[in-house]
């Protein structure tokens, strides 16, 4: 079977999304808050509505709010302006889908457009009458920016998977101050409300969005108590609906909040849902983080919080774990690529993060459109990417091997050397889990007394470089997905830079490997390793050749050791 590695090609331009669904909505003083601001709630069931149109569009079947990740409300929207959103499916999992949702304010009068916010919700279709389930159809990528959506939909299902454990991986149990703290007690607020049919769907079951807006209503209340102000509602942390509600249920909120933290504050909230007869049912928990603006919109400084005893502690706790997730979140996934440090540190607490960016950044890579076909020599070939100050290469070939023992191949770092001149050890520091590792390689000097080059070594020719590499591999997650080996530079205090060795660092660099495809290598290189590879695009050296030479003469005389281990259903060219 062939495999190769390469970006996704041939995908038109200009396409309109089947899925997609637009919403414009002028906001009025029936939808605002004292402030004349977009009540956060209201805004919430307008996502909710249009999200659950573009799934239900898709699915063809009712569909059914089942999780949100984060929000975070970048900006706020006055009376009269315009809230439109943008809803559409990004990739179908079986029977879920996740759905992209953007939210963009317009003010009529000057023309200006802002981005407010921009989610990711995950719909469920429901059973038929039957009982059976719904399997979705596959979404078909139209454009770059939709390739690279569906392409890490993946990853983000893989952290959702995940994110409870998280939460109780990272809870701390310090010691907690009381000293001049506000009881929580005091921000403790309950509230019912009755479901009536202006709030349920065409399904009958109570609009997500709705139950969300009782829930940041309540919320609200309890950080007004705290604060004794009025407070601005920043992010949403990820939630999932554990249960549905109808029409005729009471929904009983209850909020507190459960730490502050200087200019910040979470507040809790719980949703359970109950018949006159039987009893509560949990359908929802979600928390929300409050800011309290001073007169020259500046964060104040916020009071400490005395929790309850027992289950206050706990929450407690839990809340500075968020908070860690979400500097995490902010500090790993959502920094620009190009911004330094390259190497972020690694401890098991943001592994999980870090190796969603590893993945996340390879496949985006992969997926722009803009690569150059530099040279070509016996079907290998090199292109290049050229990006501010990166530059980006990747090459292609072609071998005869089942896709998956090649990945096998591939994703042992550890006998790279024996096939790679670049690698001359590459020993492995430690399994973090079946999925990533942590290696460290030592390779030629790239820098070749290069000025600025990020060592703790004297400059100069014939000094060893070294990396500390993150690599994660992951298997297909459906039909035509590739096997992916991404590799990226992180920090660890065991393994500081030395003097006998030029620290290098790694943006972005790996493997895909398709089943029926051409399949390439990537790399991302910062401005200090370009005179190093120069010479390789501009076709004065052949090295890039060689290599992957060796590549496949590697593959091919391993290509039969564990030939049972091949699934019967690769397909060869």
């Amino acid at each position: 079977m062939a495999f190769s590695l390469k970006g996704m090609n041939g995908i038109p331009f200009g396409s309109i999304n089947p899925t997609e669904v637009k919403m414009s909505q002028i906001v009025m003083p029936c939808h605002s808050n004292h402030q004349q601001e977009l009540s956060v709630g209201q805004l919430l069931k307008w996502m909710d509505s249009t999200a659950c149109l573009s799934a239900e569009r898709h699915a063809g079947s009712p569909c059914v709010t089942a999780s949100m990740d984060d929000i975070h409300f970048e900006h706020t929207i006055r009376v009269g302006q315009v809230v439109n959103i943008r809803a559409k499916v990004n990739r179908a999992f079986n029977t879920s889908m996740e759905v992209g949702i953007h939210v963009i304010c317009e003010d009529l009068f000057c023309g200006r457009h802002w981005r407010v916010c921009h989610a990711y919700a995950t719909f469920v279709t429901q059973r038929t009458n039957t009982g059976k389930k719904v399997i979705l159809k596959p979404i078909v990528p139209r454009t770059q920016k939709e390739q690279v959506e569906y392409s890490v939909a993946a990853e983000r299902r893989r952290v959702r998977m995940v994110h409870d454990d998280i939460i109780k991986d990272l809870l701390s149990h310090g010691a907690i101050q009381h000293d001049d703290a506000v009881a929580a007690e005091r921000t403790k607020v309950e509230s019912v409300e009755l479901v009536l049919p202006p709030h349920a769907n065409h399904q009958v079951t109570t609009f997500g969005g709705q139950i969300m807006a009782w829930m940041v209503n309540v919320a609200v209340i309890a950080a007004s108590r705290l604060c004794q102000a009025h407070p601005t509602l920043r992010t949403i942390d990820m939630f999932t609906f554990r249960g549905p509600s109808q029409v005729g249920d009471r929904l009983l909120l209850k909020t507190i909040v459960n730490n502050t933290f200087k200019n910040s504050m979470e507040v809790g909230v719980r949703a359970e849902a109950y018949q006159e007869e039987g009893s509560n049912r949990h359908i929802n928990s979600a928390f929300m983080t409050f800011e309290v603006l001073d007169d020259h919109r500046k964060p104040r400084v916020l009071p400490r919080i005395r929790p309850e005893p027992l289950e206050g502690e706990r929450r407690f706790q839990e809340a500075i774990a968020r908070k860690k997730i979400r500097l995490d979140r902010k500090y790993i996934i959502s920094c620009k690529q190009g911004e330094v440090p390259l190497s972020v540190p690694w401890d098991p607490r943001n592994q999980v993060y870090l190796s969603y960016n590893n993945v996340s950044a390879l496949k985006m890579l992969a997926a722009k459109n803009s690569w150059r076909l530099s040279s070509e020599k016996n079907k290998v070939r090199l292109y290049t990417l050229e990006q501010k100050s990166m530059l980006s290469f990747r090459v292609e070939s072609e071998v005869d091997v089942p896709a998956q023992r090649a990945f096998g191949l591939l994703a042992e770092l550890s006998n790279r050397p024996s096939w790679d001149t670049h690698y001359q050890r590459c020993e492995l520091i430690h399994q973090v889990d079946d999925d990533d590792f942590l290696y460290r390689v030592v390779t030629p000097s790239v820098c070749r007394g290069a000025v600025g080059c990020p060592t703790s070594a004297s400059q100069g020719e014939g000094i060893l470089q070294d990396f500390i590499l993150l690599a994660s591999k992951r298997m297909p997650c459906s039909h035509g997905d590739p096997y992916v080996i991404a590799l990226r530079s992180v920090s660890l205090p065991t393994h500081p830079p030395t003097e006998h060795y030029n620290r290098g660092e790694v943006l972005c660099a790996g493997f895909t490997i398709h089943e029926t495809q051409n399949n390439i290598y990537y790399n991302q290189a910062s401005p200090e390793v370009i005179p190093y590879i120069s010479t390789d695009i501009a076709g004065l050296s052949s090295s890039f050749y060689h290599i992957f030479c060796s590549c496949s003469q590697y593959l091919t005389k391993n290509r039969l050791q564990c030939v049972s281990q091949a699934t019967n259903t690769d397909s060869h060219t």
